[in-house]
């Protein structure tokens, strides 16, 4: 008698075991039909493109006159859609209050050479820890493919990094 009860558990077994495999198998049941991307081309998997940069742009002049829209004023300093920007990270000599005529003549020249790379494309800014400067001046730095026009200003030997000591624009070589 034991030996029919254990072919019958066995053969239940059996059939419960089918059972369970043709419900996870069946569609009808939740299996998806396929896995989600077979169907997908590969093209539909494409990496999407960078959100643009550089996306402002102005035709700039040197500041003239009480209306100052886009204009540049010095080496570090230019005005944008009216808003008075100041270049954060670098610090360009001085034109209006200059300590010698000579460093007159190199904020000449790096207000000159900021006109040109301001001209010269489109353009980003981007805030620092501090909104403003003192004198109320937007405090932000200028790249272009994410490359900083003011250390481009450093590099030229135009203006000094702002955390680097002060530079003797008088003293020049």
């Amino acid at each position: 008698m034991m030996g029919a009860r254990g072919t019958l558990v066995g053969a239940a077994l059996v059939l419960s075991m089918t059972g369970i495999v043709w419900i996870v198998n069946d569609d009808r049941f939740g299996r998806p039909a396929a896995t989600p991307h077979e169907d997908r081309s590969i093209e539909e998997f494409t990496i999407p493109p960078l959100p643009p940069i550089d996306t402002l742009r102005a035709r700039f002049a040197l500041c003239d006159g009480p209306i100052r829209t886009n204009c540049v004023v010095d080496g570090d300093t230019f005005w944008f859609k009216g808003d008075k920007i100041r270049i954060a990270d670098i610090d360009a000599p001085e034109i209006f209050s200059p300590h010698c005529e000579d460093e007159k003549r190199a904020g000449a020249i790096a207000r000159d050479r900021l006109l040109v790379l301001l001209n010269a494309g489109g353009f980003s800014l981007q805030s620092g820890w501090r909104d403003t400067d003192r004198y109320g001046r937007r405090l932000r730095t200028v790249t272009r493919d994410y490359s900083s026009l003011g250390e481009m200003l450093v590099e030229e030997g135009l203006a000094r990094r702002w955390n680097e000591p002060a530079r003797d624009w008088c003293a020049l070589d």
